[in-house]
């Protein structure tokens, strides 16, 4: 048949050089890689950066207290969401804990709230627990107590994070 002859005995056929797709590959999985790792980054940073606003207190016993003025005395949801640390910050849940406060104390005559001075119980580097004992008095002396105890963090200043 008329054509092109066979190559030689002994030589492989000629084959037009492959486009390198390894590397092409390779390449496009580097990409992926640097992105990911980029866009983790930009996550730790985003969860680990302190993201509170405002100065906070100065000693944890001074958020604490500020906390319980807010709270007890004041009654007032928004200043309290403002003492506490972000990652606790749920004005609702804050909110609601000030109406049943508000609630409770509506059901008797004249109540008033104190609390003994806050003592720090532990420290341990930017985190400390806070314990104080809440009373309510009333115009007709019932008196009812409380003990609390409050997990407090130092980012840009203490914070009440937790309540038990």
């Amino acid at each position: 048949t008329g054509g092109v002859p066979p190559p030689p005995a002994g030589h492989p056929p000629y084959r037009a050089p492959e486009k390198k797709r390894g590397v092409l590959i390779a390449s496009i999985a580097l990409a992926a890689v640097l992105m990911l790792c980029a866009g983790g980054g930009v996550v730790a940073f985003l969860t680990l950066r302190n993201t509170e606003t405002g100065a906070g207190a100065k000693e944890p016993a001074v958020a604490v207290d500020q906390f319980l003025t807010a709270v007890y005395k004041d009654r007032d949801a928004s200043r309290a969401a403002t003492l506490v640390c972000s990652s606790s910050r749920d004005k609702d849940k804050i909110a609601a804990k000030v109406a049943e406060i508000e609630k409770y104390a509506s059901a008797y005559q004249n109540p008033r709230f104190r609390w003994s001075s806050p003592k720090v119980d532990n420290q341990i580097g930017d985190r400390a627990t806070v314990t104080t004992r809440v009373t309510m008095t009333t115009a007709d002396e019932k008196v009812a107590d409380q003990d609390l105890r409050f997990t407090v963090v130092r980012k840009t200043g203490w914070w009440v994070c937790e309540v038990a």
